[in-house]
């Protein structure tokens, strides 16, 4: 682009004091900013990365160590920098960062005060400060050194090289003022804590499942959180299938009566099994987005088993409309037809599975089956229909011969035991409600058994009064006062 026509310039540099404050409101929480920081380990080629916190009540600390690459002082200057890379630029495939932005950003959404050290082999370790209240005061974008601590300063004596990341005066996790007794206060932040750590069992798990990282929490070891259940033989996967250069990947879960107890309950995660389903989109094999359904389809209980795989390269952060924080992703229009016709047929595998229990059907002969209920379509609403050709069925009437009691009581109970509840959930949740009983049908049954009903209740001498007042407080019978109220005509 040509400017040589240009007549003046003024400098535009935007006010540190303002620009810091939006940084902070970029809208991370706790656990997605320090996994932004691990990131940046992981870019660095960190083995091993070492989250820790110590409680001080007001003066709390966290600290990420990592036994990366380290850098010079001047590298550690040039890390330090707001916008430190053009999220243009071409990335290494392994590259996790994008806008130079993640580890300041991060770590101003967290804290007042952000100190690095680090060390790059064969140099000595150097440490620069951002102090907001100081930034906030001068109103200049300038890195401070202070004294800190000499564990700070001595923490990478055991490493060849490394980094170490250190939050204190954590405003915006809790209150400076909080006395270090306060109970109540200390629970939450170690319930904080707790939750890093699950996000960084998921948000890193196949880094730690192909061993090229470990991390550790409280210097306990954290095992990875893979949410598609790949080493249960009930669990069912799709063929791959690629969007340009994106993979999409779906499995359906096993149904709970094939899980163990213990397996069942990991396997919701923090958020249960309902918040789980959807897309899982990965970027460099970091997990991004977990469990959303990108906008095409709703969330709903039966397809709480279905969880897809989208693997994406760094080359299409701008198509994908990833953000700084790393936790949104945008599928582009061109692409959402087939995102969506990929995730139905995985959702529909999804259902049947909920709805039989775990049985695969495409493995059953469909005329070899002899279901107990039929669904059946009636209008614009669904029956379910006992199938009075089930051999069960004509047995019942057989045994209604000898031993009618029995017949009735065995009836009542297998009806009782197999009501296709899920079958009705799932038709009302996608279609609308399922009909009321005797809505869509001949209702001569109905008035027969109110009709018998009424004649056995005049017998033992109630009123015509009272017996619509029994029948109206009776199902099904409360559903038709239509019905109940020409009881009168009875009684001529």
């Amino acid at each position: 682009m040509n400017y040589t026509d240009i007549e003046k310039t003024a400098v535009a540099e935007p006010c540190a004091a303002s620009m810091i404050l939006t940084f902070r409101a970029i809208g991370y929480n706790l656990e997605t900013a320090v996994a932004d920081v691990i990131d940046n380990s992981i870019s660095a080629n960190a083995k091993s990365v070492w989250f820790n916190s110590e409680w001080k009540g007001g003066n709390s600390v966290i600290t990420i160590l990592d036994d990366g690459c380290g850098m010079t002082e001047e590298e550690l200057i040039q890390a330090m920098k707001p916008g430190a890379k053009n999220p243009m630029d071409e990335r290494p495939e392994k590259d996790l960062g994008r806008f130079g932005l993640g580890l300041k950003t991060a770590s101003f959404s967290q804290c007042q005060k952000l100190i690095m050290v680090s060390k790059k082999a064969g140099f000595t370790p150097s440490y620069w400060i951002w102090d907001l209240n100081y930034v906030n005061q001068t109103n200049r974008w300038e890195l401070i050194r202070q004294p800190i601590s000499d564990d700070y300063l001595h923490a990478l004596d055991n490493l060849e090289s490394g980094t170490l990341v250190i939050w204190t005066n954590l405003d915006r996790i809790i209150p400076i003022e909080t006395s270090i007794d306060n109970e109540s206060a200390k629970d939450k932040f170690l319930a904080q804590m707790d939750k890093v750590k699950q996000h960084l069992a998921m948000t890193f798990h196949r880094f730690i499942e192909e061993k090229s990282i470990k991390l550790f929490c409280w210097e306990y070891e954290i095992k990875s959180w893979n949410p598609f259940l790949l080493n249960e033989r009930a669990t069912q996967a799709f063929p791959e299938e690629y969007i340009g250069e994106a993979v999409m990947k779906g499995y359906v879960l096993p149904h709970k009566c094939h899980l163990t107890e213990e397996t069942y309950k990991n396997a919701e995660g923090a958020n249960g099994w309902g918040n789980q389903q959807g897309f899982y989109v990965y970027r460099g094999k970091r997990l991004m987005l977990a469990g959303d359904w990108l906008g095409l389809f709703r969330k709903e209980e039966h397809y709480k088993l279905v969880r897809i795989q989208i693997d994406l390269p760094n080359t299409l952060d701008s198509d994908w409309q990833i953000d700084i924080k790393k936790s949104t992703a945008r599928p582009p229009i061109i692409c959402k037809e087939q995102i969506r016709s990929y995730g139905q047929k995985v959702r529909l595998r999804g259902v049947e599975v909920f709805r039989h229990r775990g049985k695969i059907l495409k493995t059953r002969k469909q005329d070899d089956f002899h279901p107990l209920w039929l669904e059946k379509k009636q209008g614009n609403k669904y029956l379910y229909l006992v199938n009075r050709d089930h051999l069960m069925i004509e047995e019942i009437k057989k045994m209604a011969e000898t031993a009618p009691k029995k017949a009735i009581e065995y009836l009542l109970r297998f009806v009782e035991e197999t009501i296709p509840t899920k079958s009705v959930f799932i038709r009302e949740s996608e279609q609308g409600e399922t009909a009321a009983p005797f809505e869509e049908t001949n209702k001569d049954v109905l008035n027969a058994m109110i009709k018998q009903i009424f004649d056995a209740q005049k017998v033992s001498g109630k009123s015509t009064e009272q017996i619509k007042m029994l029948l109206l407080n009776m199902e099904p019978f409360n559903n038709y006062p239509e019905l109940i109220e020409i009881l009168d005509t009875y009684d001529r």
